[in-house]
């Protein structure tokens, strides 16, 4: 028997002996209320801890109450879980059926089908069926809209959505993936939009019943707390969440100019030595304000017999000095290299306002220009104008890009003086997760 079967089969009885008591929202409600109307002129952060005081003694104090549970079903990947309709994922034991339908004043028919939950989301399976004899013209489910699902401490924003039209284009099924929504509520909504000829946006929401008892626990939820050195910085990994629909891990970026990197690079998953699929990387909201915060995703894990969780930064931001200046003798194509990269001085032409040098490199090498200039005679001349970049067509199955640097130099250039550039860097760095799948 997997690892994640034993779990279910050790949570599922617990869904038939406890259950979150009717009047929990309420009482959470009423203590916050209470709170927050006694102090109402003092002082926020006393607020909110007295508030958040209030609820864990209701919480902890009176009941226990799985706001995470397993219950039983084959796991699946992200793509199957966005691909199928709910009730070919209900028919494998996930999630909670909804069926909450609103009846637009031309008949249309919105139609919340079910959710999942988890500590990494909540995604929803809805359907819109046209009215009879009605069928979505070209794009017609753009006309549409998904917004936030709201509920007892929850605000939670849609991440991504995806679906498909039936054969007679009647009917559009989809699925929307949301932030985590908080296992106290116990009533979400959802407010769907629509486009009117009128230009209008109408606003329909739908609330349903949240069993939050049916949401899916993690597998695994690690702090990492470790941190790779960049040149200009460092990429720390905060955490790690492994759910039955994703897995998570989150960090924040500590570069010394303080703004994001320009290129944040490619971290790749290993579980027993085998690469995860990577779903791609965005901003973290949750993160503490000022924060550069991250979240990459990654497939689900394989449930049997974890080992080994490696992260790899495969690369990322580098800055490469460039100690000598680059001689502008003998143009035409010449080809320069510094470090592991290399830039072309293609030409340098005489002009009206002096002279224009072309200078080609890959796509990702960014050229810094900040006191870029050319020594010319006896002077220093600055960069005055540079053009926008434009391909440089090798003829091998190789695109280089080349800008035009415009200086009005009096007298031809002899070098140029850089101070570096940006390039994608590798770095095949590795950080060990310790692995403590729960029980």
């Amino acid at each position: 028997m997997t690892t994640i079967e034993q779990k279910l089969l050790e949570h599922k009885q617990n869904l038939t002996i406890v259950q979150a008591p009717a009047e929990l929202e309420g009482r959470l409600r009423k203590a916050l209320g209470h709170v927050g109307a006694q102090k109402r002129n003092g002082n926020r952060a006393k607020i909110w801890t007295a508030s958040a005081a209030a609820a864990l003694l209701l919480v902890v104090g009176t009941y226990q109450y799985p706001a995470f549970a397993y219950y039983g079903g084959k796991l699946f990947n992200k793509i199957e879980l966005s691909s199928l309709s709910f009730s070919e994922v209900a028919e494998n034991g996930y999630g909670q059926t909804v069926n909450k339908s609103e009846t637009l004043d031309d008949g249309t028919v919105i139609t919340i089908n079910g959710v999942i939950a988890d500590d990494n989301a909540l995604l929803m399976y809805y359907s819109i069926d046209r009215q009879s004899g009605s069928v979505f013209a070209d794009n017609g489910s753009l006309r549409y809209g998904v917004g936030q699902m709201k509920g007892f401490l929850t605000d939670s924003d849609p991440r991504e959505g995806s679906g498909n039209h039936n054969d007679d284009e009647t009917r559009f099924e989809g699925v929307y993936k949301f932030e985590t929504v908080s296992p106290f509520s116990r009533t979400l909504t959802v407010t769907f939009s629509e486009w009117l000829a009128s230009g209008e946006k109408a606003s329909y929401p739908i609330s349903f019943k949240y069993e939050a008892n049916k949401a899916m626990k993690s597998i695994l939820k690690e702090d990492i707390s470790k941190s790779v050195s960049v040149d200009e910085g460092k990429v720390y990994y905060d955490s790690i969440t492994a759910s039955p629909t994703s897995t998570i891990v989150k960090g924040h970026f500590e570069m010394d100019d303080q703004g994001y990197p320009r290129f944040p690079g490619s971290t790749k998953l290993y579980v027993n030595g085998s690469e995860v699929k990577s779903w791609g990387m965005q901003s973290d909201r949750s993160a503490h304000k000022g924060m550069l915060g991250f979240e990459l995703e990654f497939d689900v894990l394989p449930t049997d017999g974890v080992k080994t969780i490696e992260l790899v930064l495969e690369n990322f931001t580098g800055y490469q000095k460039i100690e000598e200046p680059i001689s502008l003798a003998s143009p035409s194509d010449l080809s320069f290299k510094i470090g592991d990269e290399k830039l072309w001085i293609r030409s340098v032409t005489k002009t009206e306002t002096g002279y224009d040098i072309v200078i080609a490199r890959k796509q990702f090498t960014i050229l810094d220009t900040e006191h870029l200039s050319v020594q010319a005679g006896e002077r220093v001349v600055p960069v005055a104008s540079i053009s926008p970049s434009r391909p440089w067509d090798l003829k091998n199955g190789n695109i280089m890009w080349e800008q035009t640097y415009s200086f009005n130099a009096v007298e031809e250039p002899e070098s140029l003086l850089a101070e570096g550039f940006r390039y994608i860097k590798t770095y095949d760095k590795t950080i060990t997760i310790p692995v403590a799948v729960k029980k």
